[in-house]
């Protein structure tokens, strides 16, 4: 399923930068419990989150679905 082959790959980036869900989730300005249910691949995430998630992790949108 897509949304939890994104939310792999969101975790993956952020466990190469030594961040926690929570310190992520603040530094975007997401919800920990919402960001959490993004990687479990829960949420049917909008495109507006995925920039956001794609900004705080450094990444271009085409870099965030890379492979995907």
């Amino acid at each position: 399923m897509i949304t939890q082959k994104i939310g792999a790959r969101i975790r993956e980036l952020r466990t190469q930068l030594g961040i926690s869900q929570e310190k992520f989730a603040m530094k975007i300005g997401m919800d920990r419990t919402y960001f959490a249910s993004v990687e479990l691949g829960k949420r049917n995430i909008s495109i507006v989150n995925i920039e956001k998630i794609a900004n705080g992790l450094g990444v271009s949108l085409s870099e965030l679905f890379q492979n995907i």
